[in-house]
């Protein structure tokens, strides 16, 4: 056993077996051409597309934005869309009433489908199947859903900002019509219409009529009517005008917010550029026909010079 790997005698043993050698990869060569050929292996070809994240795309985690890019397409619910899209199960010959449905879909997905991040942040698909159009029509159909499956996570986030300052503006409008109903009772009864702008012309008025002698006529007590209701009332119509403006301007700021809120969850944007758009290939890319005959051949060789290696050796025994 010493010298049965013998360099010397292996070259020897090759010699001396070469026209079986030459044989056995003949043998080989034709066979795996053969097993290879598209009669035992459906070809598939195979369609790419790249895809980088847009500046509008929020970062949700500490992850980047290729990275979270790749957590959404490689999410189940995603997958399940590009199924029914394109009914894949018809495609890989899985029916629906099969009791391992998802597993099977999901494992030939995987198998003909992947996506990964380039050096350069990019996000890279790759679709293989028999049908060059299909195979393109993946690509694509995952983009179209990641896109919308984006537009959704976003639109769901403005309903919520929508809804809340719905009930906000609904309770602060509330509070202004009580507010303004208060307001005008006060106005009613006193005729005080805006205590910043009447208080200094009426006491500027009963002043002027002070220096004039004619408080005792009628505009005089008029004037002195109304200062007396700006004195008594003065205060409080101060305090409802300043929390009527108050309120208005938060009703105002809010339907703005709820405004933006509303045309963000209906806006229908991308949330990827293209950087190279998937294609029909025209040529196949699954088996490479050549590397099988060759490591088939390979392997064939290399396992005849054992089985000759260890008959040689029991012969000398």
């Amino acid at each position: 056993m010493n010298n049965f790997f013998d360099n010397q005698r292996i070259l020897d043993l090759i010699w001396k077996r070469k026209l079986h050698f030459v044989l056995i990869g003949i043998i080989a060569i034709i066979l795996s051409g053969i097993f290879s050929s598209s009669i035992f292996i459906k070809p598939k070809f195979k369609s790419t597309a790249r895809i980088y994240p847009t500046n509008n795309i929020a970062i949700f985690s500490e992850e980047s934005e290729s990275e979270q890019l790749l957590e959404i397409i490689n999410s189940n619910d995603l997958k399940r869309k590009v199924f029914t899209s394109l009914k894949l199960d018809s495609v890989y010959n899985i029916k629906r009433d099969n009791p391992q449905y998802d597993t099977e879909m999901f494992d030939k997905y995987n198998t003909n489908v992947s996506v990964s991040k380039t050096e350069y942040e990019t996000v890279e698909i790759k679709a293989l199947d028999e049908n060059p159009l299909i195979a393109k029509q993946i690509c694509d159909s995952i983009i179209y859903f990641f896109n919308k499956k984006i537009g959704k996570m976003y639109a769901l986030k403005e309903w919520e900002v929508v809804n809340i300052t719905g009930k906000y503006i609904k309770q602060k409008s509330h509070e202004l019509d009580s507010i303004s109903s208060l307001l005008q009772n006060l106005r009613k009864k006193t005729g005080i219409i805006s205590y910043s702008s009447q208080v200094e012309g009426i006491t500027e008025g009963y002043m002027l009529s002070l220096s004039e002698n004619n408080s005792g006529t009628k505009d005089g007590k008029e004037i002195k009517t109304q200062l007396d209701n700006l004195r008594d009332y003065g205060a409080e119509a101060y305090l409802l005008e300043t929390k009527f403006e108050y309120l208005n301007k938060i009703v105002d700021s809010l339907n703005i917010v709820k405004e933006v809120a509303f045309i963000g969850a209906n806006k229908d944007i991308t949330y990827s550029h293209i950087v190279e758009h998937p294609f029909a290939a025209d040529k196949k890319s699954y088996p490479v026909r050549w590397l099988i005959v060759s490591l088939s051949t390979i392997s064939a060789v290399f396992l005849a010079l054992l089985v000759f290696m260890v008959l040689d050796y029991r012969k000398e025994e």
